[in-house]
């Protein structure tokens, strides 16, 4: 942690930046993977809907 004093004493304390990294575009199987996994989402979504909507 980096800490300076100002004159009057006072501290100011800084965070450590952390180490950047840069994201990588998905590959084709986890571009696959991911509409799969949107597919099943909105399939489950509009299965609670129909079900909520029959019920009430």
């Amino acid at each position: 942690m980096y800490t300076t004093t100002d004159e009057r004493g006072i501290l100011n304390n800084f965070a450590a930046e952390p180490k950047i990294s840069y994201a990588e575009y998905p590959s084709q199987e986890e571009q696959r993977r991911y509409a799969m996994q949107g597919g099943v989402a909105t399939l489950l979504v509009g299965v609670l809907l129909l079900i909520a909507f029959s019920v009430s």
